[in-house]
């Protein structure tokens, strides 16, 4: 039996991946300390890296990795987007018991498949504090995406205080972390900038629907005042991975973000996308995707000139951003460039009723907090039969092509893609006023499981009740997205529901027992946004 000890790497090292067929692994999960953005604070990690090391496997290939506790709290690792037996996947509670301090788990399972993944903690805030690393599992036979080297992008996250503490200031006052939020001041000086009296009609009726729910058009991603890292590293710190003209670099991409979702671009190369969720799609040239907690996306650069270029990923909020380089030599770097423009939230964007959307889902229900979800903040009752799967535009103001769901496709077919035997509806609710997170009106544990049988296709509609955008993931098995058209779109194990909208996705039931199927956004699924698919046996009703 061939061994890898997963020993501390240097980063450059860790991040130019070179292939290990080793079947067995050595991970220590011990305490640390990370310095972001001139600040140092503790942190936790998995041999002693942060992220931790790079797994290599082969399709095909029985794994073995031993996980030891070091720390003084309970842990876990849970393999993002593996498809393996339940008792390895590594949430406890379902069917995984917590690596108790002291203690080493061995994991073992076959390699099903191929493509970019993670692992990460699945236990409290563990993956915040830096228990996240990323999967390479290379094809059984080759998939026709040929490059000359390649490169793991981790992008993360990191807060200066306790994800305890800022979670404890959210419960205690929602928009505590929302440093752009409009004042008094903001209001007046639209009204004075307003041409007419129905342009400041329109402004004051604004102003009334965000204070009825309570929220603010900037509040978008829950925290501000994160450092984003490149793996690991700031942007003072320049994270450089090197390359020669004319050559082919495979980046891939991967958001172990808590909170954060990123913009992507390498300002003077096009990026052709290869693969989304480590599945092989069509590909797809564009100048910048968005890239959401959870997923992962391969791209091809081709830099022909001897220069440096700046990887760019911004976050959606605007508050910050990430930043590498890619370089013919070290030392050398590329201009950055100025951040877009902060995005602001209208009633559109929220599913308003009055908002004038012009599609239409027969069908879809009228979304409203119901008796399950008591004190949640009142939110203006929203037509949800004028909303499907949302879409990125195909072109960006600054003229940029950006990736969208409707732009990907499968670069082979599946053979269980089957019409749906039946559809469920899953609905993400939750208070942000009092910052808890639900599905169907009830927090975890008590939401109520999405019931199926082995072997089923099913169709699941996921309607976002809710102000915020929730990436949705479902552990164990795959997801295809389901066009507005009625197509089947990628194979994902995660998506992105925006507020007001919904995404539909069949599922074929391929594994037993009870699955996690949560959102990704840490923080909402520490206050509730979780429930369970529980698979029933061959013929059960």
């Amino acid at each position: 039996m061939r061994h890898l000890l997963a020993l501390a790497l240097s980063a450059i090292s860790l991040f130019l991946v070179v292939p290990a067929w080793a079947d067995t692994y050595n991970l220590v999960l011990e305490p640390t300390t990370v310095t972001a953005a001139g600040k140092t604070s503790s942190a936790l990690s998995i041999n002693g890296q942060i992220p931790g090391p790079v797994l290599r496997w082969r399709e095909g290939e029985d794994v073995t990795i031993n996980v030891t506790n070091r720390l003084k709290e309970d842990a876990s690792i849970h393999w993002h987007g593996i498809i393996l037996p339940q008792a390895m996947d590594g949430v406890p509670g379902l069917g995984f018991e917590a690596i108790k301090p002291g203690e080493t788990r061995t994991y073992q399972f076959v390699v099903q498949q191929s493509g970019t993944y993670w692992y990460h903690s699945h236990s409290g805030l563990q993956e915040q504090l830096g228990v996240f690393a990323p999967i390479i599992i290379d094809p059984a036979a080759p998939d026709g995406i040929d490059a000359d080297r390649e490169y793991v992008v981790i992008l993360s996250d990191w807060l200066k205080e306790s994800p305890y503490e800022a979670l404890a200031h959210l419960k205690k006052q929602s928009n505590y972390y929302n440093y752009n939020r409009r004042t008094v001041g903001d209001f007046f000086t639209e009204l004075r900038r307003a041409p007419d009296g129905e342009a400041r009609a329109s402004i004051i009726r604004d102003r009334l629907a965000w204070g009825r729910m309570r929220m603010d058009p900037t509040d978008l991603t829950d925290v501000s005042g994160y450092a984003f890292l490149v793996n690991g590293k700031d942007p003072a710190t320049n994270w450089t991975a090197l390359f020669k003209p004319g050559e082919r670099i495979r980046l891939r991409f991967v958001n172990a973000a808590a909170m954060t979702f990123f913009d992507v671009r390498i300002p003077g190369l096009k990026m052709t996308v290869v693969q989304a969720d480590g599945q092989d799609v069509t590909p797809v040239p564009v100048d910048q995707f968005r890239i959401v907690m959870g997923e992962t996306y391969d791209v091809i650069v081709e830099p022909d000139s001897d220069r440096a270029y700046t990887l760019f990923a911004q976050a959606f909020d605007r508050t910050g951003y990430a930043r590498g380089t890619l370089a013919p030599r070290e030392g050398m770097s590329a201009p950055v460039p100025p951040m877009d423009p902060r995005p602001l939230r209208t009633m559109a964007d929220m599913g308003s009723a009055d908002a004038g959307h012009d599609r239409h889902e027969p069908g879809a229900p009228v979304a409203r907090h119901d008796g399950h979800d008591p004190g949640a903040a009142a939110m203006p009752e929203m037509d949800m039969s004028e909303v499907e799967m949302a879409e990125e535009p195909a072109v960006a103001p600054e003229g940029l092509r950006v990736l969208g769901y409707a732009d990907l496709s499968p670069a082979r077919s599946y053979v269980d893609r089957t019409p749906p035997e039946r559809e469920v509806t899953l609905r993400l609710t939750g208070s942000m006023q009092r910052y808890y997170w639900s599905i169907d009106g009830r927090k975890w544990p008590k939401a109520t499981p999405i019931q199926v049988r082995y072997g089923e296709r099913v169709r699941v509609r996921i309607v976002n009740e809710t102000m915020m955008d929730h990436p949705m993931h479902l552990h164990g098995m795959w997801m295809d997205l389901v066009n507005p058209d009625g197509s089947l779109g990628p194979r994902k194990h995660t998506v992105l529901v925006k507020p007001g909208q919904t995404v539909t996705v069949d599922v074929t039931v391929t594994a037993t027992k009870t699955w996690a199927f949560h959102c990704h956004i840490l923080f909402h699924a520490a206050t509730g946004m979780m429930t369970t698919m529980v698979v029933g046996e061959v013929g059960a009703p």
